[in-house]
């Protein structure tokens, strides 16, 4: 079945560094109008690097949004001219200092579809090097290694609370659990 929105007008109502947002006034299936806030965001990515003694690596960082520290997987968002996976690789060196081998794509997550159009994508590799990181200039972060196990654990107890990281890790448990992992 075709559920198609037709956008019949849109309005800009800001352009900032990281998002822009617009209002579309729509029409439905149905004929009938309707109107769509949304937030375009030119996408992210994430890794799971893997040590050899099966750890995760993830950076703690203050979110503002929520004024407190969180737990996520080394990301951040798409430069433009990279793809996920070279955007992928650039985040896990400067945010962890780890270069990373055989880099699987575990997929797209979309965070909020019901009003932002942002893309991440996910990816896995096991550590090849561990070095120095060069976080930007406004990111503070701290390195913490936690086993498969435990983080699947700490996202069943709600101790994580990032989407990316949360669908990556138990993305990361099923395919260990089919044996696709270690």
């Amino acid at each position: 079945m075709n559920f198609t929105e037709k956008t019949i007008k849109r309005q800009e109502v800001f352009s900032g560094k990281v998002i822009s947002v617009h209002v579309d006034e729509i029409e439905l299936k149905n004929g009938n109008k309707s109107t769509r806030e949304v937030v375009e965001h030119r996408g992210g990515v994430c890794v799971a690097a893997i040590t050899q003694e099966r750890e995760i690596l993830f950076v703690e960082q203050y979110r503002y949004p929520y004024s407190k520290s969180i737990l996520e997987l080394p990301a951040g968002k798409l430069e433009i001219g990279q793809t996920p996976l070279e955007n992928g690789i650039r985040e896990l060196k400067e945010e962890v200092g780890a270069i990373g081998k055989n880099y699987t794509f575990l997929g797209e997550l979309y965070p909020s579809p019901g009003y932002c159009g942002e893309v991440i994508y996910m990816y896995y590799c096991f550590i090849e090097e561990m070095g120095d990181c060069c976080p930007d200039e406004d990111e503070f972060l701290n390195v913490v290694k936690i086993p498969l196990s435990r983080a699947v654990d700490m996202v069943i107890s709600n101790e994580i609370f990032d989407a990316k990281t949360q669908v990556s890790i138990l993305k990361l448990h099923a395919l260990n659990g089919l044996g696709k992992l270690f």
